[in-house]
Order: structure tokens, then C-alpha cells, then sequence
């Protein structure tokens, strides 16, 4: 028989003749049934699985919406009620789009503090998190562009604020603005622009940078709470010693963490779809309207702690920076730091059950003043806010810029050569 002999076969016809056409058995053994994890995996690992099953969902539904949208300023309001209102279950599925989009980035920011928490950006980790970081990256463009398509009020408006702080970028900044627009105000031609890089573009590059730091996982190997490499501990068959296949036991694990989310999640769906104003806002019941400009504009919640950031940013840079500018380079600056992380990070061990004290205030004073400026940025602000965004916004940036000095510094533990369960 043509092939590998040393690659498993499936005993079934079907599957031997696949296999000997292209290797399912192999990509299976390779990534589930013999792709060892570390076994003190904890509820912090879940999601990164729950976010690939919130693109999965994401994706179907936004296949569904396409099919009854209409991306023209005309008619984009009017399409989204006819969703609502006419489709057959229509309802349910741009809840489950606008609920998803929330849910996406919720589990993001989380799967992101597991990723500080534990060290899991370190060697020879590093490319991991830089495709991780270029994924966030494209999921804030990605739910910029969809932000608009409903073409409610404060989408409208949202979009023109967040789209003119490209005017701020000297020289280039006007013709810039006008560029991203293809007009000189947002119109039916930045709808439709807009539509074609959220429904087509950008979830092909998202689906090629998924795949990228799925293979680049593998490659490496998952980091663990412990942060130790189960690769330096093999039996003679050269399987880990501190690790289980991926297939069934964290997989088993890892439906129950999706049965857990599927209930809170059809809880907002069913009951608190808008959130309060912070999924779905109130202005976005009314049709884009150029003349009428909501009392109070602000981001969707997951792009809140960046606005408050630039909004913080009341003062001229030396003299020589705008301050509208300079609060654009400081907003995307903040995300910026987050490539730069591994080669910050100085500490001779990974995790933080193993990190001294300055580390652990560190990435404490980092939640807390992340927090902070996402609410300040949900709010209007006054004298009082604004000081302490320009508090929380100075802490958040000197946890990276200190990062080298006090992982440096700092009396750190030893980790056990082995894993431990605890």
C-alpha cells in the first residue's frame, strides 16, 4: 500500500481510502488524540476554545444577516427592522450576532489575562502571542466596521467621531479621514465599504491568523499554571509524563465549559439582549440622522477603556503635539506596548504563583486601571473623571514601561521541575 507505513490507518474502507488521499487520521492523532496537554489545566484555559466557538457563531450568524441586509444608507435601517420583525427567527439571529460580538470580546480579554497571568507570551511562546495580538487587532476593525451597518443613530455618529481622529494625524490626517470614508461625511458609500471589509476581507485575514496561532500552538506546546515544559519530561515512548491527550479529557472538560457559557448566553439573549444600553444602544433605534447628534456619544463597551484614553488627553504634548493627536497616539500606543510584551517581561520564571511581589501589584494596578477607564469611557465626563483617566491611563502604561525593571529586580520562587496539581 502506497503511503506511511508507520501512520495509523482507520480499519473502515472509507477511512483507509481517505487517508491513503489525505492524512484525516494523521491531523486528528497530531491535534486531538495525540496532542498532549499539560494536566493542571484550570478554568482559565477554557477560553480559548470558547472563543473559537463564539467565531464559529459569529460567522454563521453573520452569513444569515447577509442575506436579508441591505448595505445602503436607504435602506440598512429599514432592513435590520425587516430582520427583526418579518424574517422568521430572524430576531434570534441578530441577537445572537450583536450578543456574540459582546461575548467575543469578553472571553478575548480574558484569554488575554490568563495569557498575563501565567506568562504564557514568554519562550518560546513569543510568536503566539504576536498572531493572538494581530487576531485582537483585527477584531477591533472588524467590530468597528460591523458598528455601523445597522446604520442607527449612534452608529452613525460613533463611526463619524472615530473616523475623524484620523483627520488629526498631520499633514495625511484629511485626506486620510476622507479615504476610510470615501466621502467627505459618512454616507451611503462608507456603508457600503464598511459592509465589503466586514463581511468579506477581514474575516479571511481573521480565519488565516486563527489557523496561524493554532499551528504555531501546537508547534510549542500549551503553557500551563505552572509554566513548566511538559516536552523535558517523556517516558520511553516519548510520551510527557505531566500531560493527557488533548482528545477526550479536556475536550469532555471544555463542553461543559461551552454547555456553562451557552446558558448565560441565551439568558442575554432571551431576556437582556440590549444590556442595559451597552450591547445594543438606545440611539441605535432611531435611523442615522446627520442633523440630530445623540446627547452622549460613546464606543460600544469593549472599545471604551481606548476612548477614555484619548479622551484624557486634554493637554498639548510639549507644546509641540496637538492634543487631539496626541490622544490618538497614546490610544494606539496602548495597544501598540501589548506586541512589545515578551521581549518586557525579564522574569526568570513564568507564571505568577511564581513571580515576586512587583509583578503581582503590577498586573493587579493593570486590571483595576483597565477597568476604570472602560467605565470612564462609557460615561460623560467632568474635571474629576478626566483626572483620574489621565491617572489610570499614566499606571497602564508604566506596568510595561517598568515591566524590564522590576521582573528584573524582584525575588522570584522556584518552580517545580514537575507539574503540580493544586
Amino acid at each position: 500500500m502506497a503511503g506511511n507505513p508507520d501512520r495509523s490507518k482507520a480499519e473502515t474502507g472509507i477511512m483507509r481510502w481517505i487517508d491513503d488521499r489525505f492524512p484525516l487520521t494523521q491531523m486528528w492523532e497530531d491535534h486531538m488524540s495525540k496532542y498532549y496537554v499539560p494536566k493542571n489545566f484550570n478554568v482559565w484555559y477554557l477560553f480559548g476554545v470558547l472563543s473559537l466557538f463564539i467565531l464559529v457563531n459569529q460567522l454563521l450568524t453573520g452569513i444569515w444577516l447577509t442575506m436579508s441586509y441591505e448595505p445602503t444608507a436607504e435602506g440598512a435601517f429599514a432592513s435590520i427592522e425587516y430582520i427583526m420583525r418579518d424574517v422568521e427567527m430572524g430576531w434570534i439571529i441578530r441577537y445572537m450576532h450583536s450578543t456574540g460580538a459582546s461575548a467575543f470580546f469578553a472571553v478575548i480579554y480574558l484569554h488575554m489575562f490568563r495569557g498575563l497571568m501565567y506568562g504564557s507570551y514568554k519562550k518560546p511562546r513569543e510568536l503566539i502571542w504576536l498572531f493572538g495580538m494581530c487576531i485582537y487587532l483585527v477584531l477591533m476593525a472588524e467590530g468597528f466596521f460591523g458598528y455601523l451597518l445597522p446604520w442607527g443613530n449612534m452608529s452613525y455618529w460613533g463611526a463619524q467621531v472615530i473616523v475623524s481622529l484620523f483627520s488629526a494625524i498631520p499633514l495625511i490626517g484629511e485626506d486620510l479621514a476622507q479615504w476610510i470614508r470615501g466621502d467627505y461625511l459618512i454616507s451611503g458609500i462608507t456603508l457600503n465599504r464598511f459592509f465589503s471589509l466586514h463581511v468579506i476581507a477581514l474575516p479571511i485575514v481573521l480565519l488565516g491568523l486563527v489557523v496561524l496561532h493554532l499551528i504555531a500552538l501546537h508547534e510549542t506546546g500549551s503553557n500551563n499554571p505552572d509554566g513548566v515544559e511538559i516536552k523535558n519530561h517523556k517516558d520511553v515512548n516519548g510520551v510527557p509524563l505531566d500531560g493527557v491527550p488533548m482528545h477526550p479529557y479536556f475536550v469532555v472538560k471544555d463542553l461543559v465549559g461551552i454547555g456553562v457559557f451557552l446558558i448565560v448566553f441565551c439568558l442575554i439573549i432571551f431576556f437582556f439582549p440590549e444590556m442595559g444600553g451597552y450591547f445594543i444602544e438606545k440611539p441605535n433605534y432611531e435611523p442615522a440622522n446627520p442633523l440630530k447628534t445623540p446627547e452622549h456619544i460613546a464606543p460600544v463597551w469593549y472599545y471604551t477603556p481606548f476612548y477614555a484614553m484619548l479622551r484624557a488627553c486634554t493637554f498639548n504634548f510639549w507644546g509641540m503635539i496637538d492634543a487631539k493627536f496626541f490622544g490618538v497616539i497614546v490610544m494606539a500606543g496602548s495597544i501598540a506596548i501589548l506586541f512589545v510584551l515578551p521581549w518586557l517581561d525579564r522574569s526568570p520564571v513564568r507564571s505568577m504563583r511564581y513571580k515576586g511581589v512587583l509583578s503581582r501589584i503590577g498586573l493587579a494596578s493593570f486590571v483595576v486601571c483597565f477597568i476604570t477607564l472602560g467605565i470612564l469611557g462609557a460615561i460623560p465626563t467632568t474635571e474629576e473623571r478626566t483626572l483620574l483617566a489621565q491617572i489610570a491611563t499614566g499606571i497602564y502604561f508604566l506596568f510595561f514601561i517598568l515591566m524590564p525593571f522590576y521582573t528584573r529586580i524582584e525575588a522570584t520562587k522556584t518552580p517545580p521541575e514537575r507539574i503540580t496539581i493544586t
